[in-house]
């Protein structure tokens, strides 16, 4: 079953668009013990390495900037805004930073750390009383926990999240409630894995002890003082024209725009030129914002647990400080130079790359793309800008860990081979005597088995010598999977990633009745019921298959079968992999079945029927608000239906893929061809009605 949360962060890809590329970008001099840099050269590379991420690499626009010593030096933009090319970009246009938002709420703990309202190491539960969980442990959660990904929390509520235009503020008012119902997935500080929740309940900290909502409390202390104009969040109802052109890869049409409402988690709308302001606060070039030690203080080591791979090279979210995903960036420090990063990923990308001691950053946003490739692009224009004023002397050689030396393979590492589960996915790692790993998923059958080699040094390697693959047994019994990995991307550079990415899962048997239940469920469609109407989940998660693992018997992908009705996953891997855990609960209400999993309910194919084609039909949205399904059956395929219905509603049409077509948010049309073998859903308030009728 494909996690709804994971769609929430994945990184989208875009096709490259025809339309013509924008492209202005101003430079700056700036003085130095060498002359006046112009950075002339590195505005040329900004310019180039921006026009390939619109043509090459699936990005509909970005937005670039570097500040050196407080002031912007280099700012552009490059791609399509909006699809009638009638809103050129500029360095104005605004972009939602996804979760480089979670800088902003780590500022603003730390600043009320600086004045004595809050304790790094004081349990969360002092300044919110009404915070509670049914494991005893969450008393013991403290605001560091929640900066540095270490709190324990399963991951993600993120029920009616993310809407189109709409600040509804849902997801932060429900979260006490949500965690109320839930376990821990570890003990408190034991080890880092990436969790939204923790900067939702931050900013809930902040309100609580600033007096302030989230909102009005980072302008007043954050973006007035940096003169940050263009950062705003949705509940300030910014102006949708002044925000950038927002595209999904699957689906004709510009979209409308996304409101982010885990605001402290990944809802602020800001532009390069901004976040490259908000750096200062890291350089020291924003005296009386926050000080220069709780600064400095955000940029340590917060990751080195016991549960935590060995020191390798990272150019990912694998290096956890105090917000930050990474305190030590490759490539940089390939140079001795000290990196920090944030990046996030939603409908909108982001980066922000700052160098504290050179007293430089880059800050990339994009409509579509992902931050991994923003995070590139601001390696390089930052590369660049060191060579140019004189830090670095020349570019540093891609790495590699080096091909295979082919050695005997001790029998003992065949037993290793087995099933391997990380969020919502296994793989299948087999090992032969002659020293062959082959890597297989059964959620892609398609795809060819990934070939690795035994080396001399006890590693297994790629024919390329890229990727250098371990098994680590830790002191908690359990069994990694580590995989050390070089990646280029031609015309921006390479990234480095070393990251536990799955754990060894053994298999169970089930007792008759348990596993009865599960058969039945096997390879059934479940349908979302209670995402809001203008939720964006519409357009990017179809009905789900539940499909039971044939390899991995008692469990349904990473989660292991605990009794004819529940399911949980019992991962712990640090870093992502192990993020956004939730188990399944399934019951009956008036002889239909339900699943429960992370908050969102989903119903059983078995009571979804096809939609019935007539001059006219009506359908209501029941009392309870629940979205209704249907089916659409091969005799009423390629027919068209025109659809009237009131305001706080809205209906998806997929097809027999799960691919959605048409999203009434989004088509501006209320008539549409359905698809034989596909479905439709409408959403609404409850007691809203639809009338369709056929033409």
């Amino acid at each position: 079953m494909q996690n709804i949360a994971a769609a929430l962060h994945a990184s989208e890809v875009i096709e490259s668009s025809s339309v013509p590329v924008n492209v202005q970008t101003t430079a700056i001099g700036m003085p130095s013990n060498k002359g006046v840099i112009t950075y002339e050269a590195t505005r040329k590379a900004a310019q180039e390495k921006a026009d390939l991420l619109t043509k090459t690499y699936g990005t509909n626009s970005v937005q670039y900037a570097i500040i050196d010593h407080g002031h912007i030096v280099v700012s552009g933009q490059s791609g399509k805004n909006d699809e009638q090319g009638q809103k050129p970009l500029t360095k104005d246009t605004m972009y939602g930073i996804s979760s480089t938002s979670k800088m902003f709420t780590t500022v603003a703990v730390m600043q009320l750390a600086d004045q004595g309202e809050i304790g790094l190491d004081t349990p969360v539960v002092q300044y919110i009383p009404e915070f509670t969980m049914k494991d005893e442990r969450y008393k013991q959660i403290t605001p560091r926990m929640l900066l540095n990904h270490s709190s324990g929390l399963n991951g993600s509520s993120l029920t009616n999240a993310v809407l189109f235009e709409d600040n509804d503020t849902y997801a932060h008012d429900t979260l006490l409630g949500q965690l109320a119902g839930q376990t821990l997935k570890a003990a408190p500080g034991a080890y880092s894995v990436y969790c939204n929740d923790g900067f939702t309940l931050a900013e809930i900290l902040i309100e609580r002890v600033s007096g302030m909502d989230f909102t009005s409390y980072i302008h007043r202390y954050i973006t007035e003082p940096l003169g940050m104009a263009n950062t705003k969040t949705p509940l300030d109802s910014p102006d949708t024209a002044k925000m950038a052109g927002l595209y999904y890869p699957a689906y004709a049409g510009q979209l409308p725009n996304e409101t982010s409402n885990v605001i402290g988690a990944g809802g602020i709308y800001s532009t390069a030129e901004d976040l490259a302001r908000f750096s200062q606060i890291f350089t020291g070039e924003a005296e009386g914002v926050l000080s220069g030690k709780s600064a400095a203080s955000m940029a340590q080591d917060e990751y080195k647990t016991p549960l935590w791979p060995d020191d390798a090279d990272s150019s990912f979210d694998y290096g956890y400080g105090l917000g930050w995903d990474n305190v030590n960036l490759y490539p940089f420090s390939e140079y001795g130079i000290k990196a920090l990063t944030k990046g996030g990923d939603t409908l909108y990308h982001s980066s922000l790359v700052v160098l504290p001691e050179q007293g430089m950053a880059a800050a990339v946003i994009t409509s579509g793309g992902s931050s991994t490739i923003d995070r590139l692009l601001a390696n390089q224009i930052l590369l660049h800008a060191l060579k140019e004023n004189g830090t670095i002397a020349e570019f540093k050689p891609e790495k590699s860990y080096g091909v295979p030396v082919k050695a005997d393979m001790p029998e003992s590492v065949q037993q290793y081979s087995g099933i391997y589960g990380a969020t919502n996915t296994t793989v299948n790692i087999d090992i032969t005597k002659g020293g062959v790993m082959s890597i297989t998923s059964e959620q892609s059958p398609g795809n060819p088995a990934q070939i690795f080699g035994y080396s001399a040094d006890g590693t297994f390697r790629s024919a390329d010598g890229n990727t250098k693959i371990s098994f680590v047994t830790e002191e908690n019994g359990r069994t990694y999977l580590w995989i050390r990995q070089y990646a280029s991307l031609p015309g921006l550079g390479q990234m480095s990633t070393s990251v536990y990415n799955a754990e060894k899962l053994q298999p169970q048997n089930l007792p008759a009745e348990t596993k009865e239940a599960w058969v039945k469920r096997d390879g059934k469609k479940y349908y979302l019921l209670n995402e809001k109407y203008t939720s964006f989940v519409y357009l990017v998660v179809p009905p789900i298959q539940l499909n039971v693992s044939k390899q991995l018997p008692g469990y349904v992908l990473d989660k292991r079968i605990t009794g004819p009705n529940t399911a949980i996953s019992e991962l712990q891997i640090p870093g992502m992999s192990g993020r956004d855990l939730s188990g399944y609960t399934f019951f009956t209400q008036d002889g239909v079945e339900y699943l429960d999993t992370g908050g969102r309910i989903l119903m059983n194919e078995d009571a979804v029927k096809p939609i019935y084609i007539a001059k006219k039909s009506i359908v209501t949205i029941p009392p309870g608000g629940y979205a209704r399904w249907y089916t659409i059956s091969d005799k009423d395929g390629g027919k068209t239906v025109k659809v009237s219905t009131s305001s706080n509603t809205s209906f998806a049409v997929y097809n027999a893929k799960g691919s959605c077509i048409y999203f009434s948010l989004i088509g501006g049309k209320d008539q549409v061809e359905l698809p034989a073998g596909g479905s439709i859903v409408f959403a609404g308030d409850a007691g809203t009605k639809f009338e369709i009728s056929a033409q």
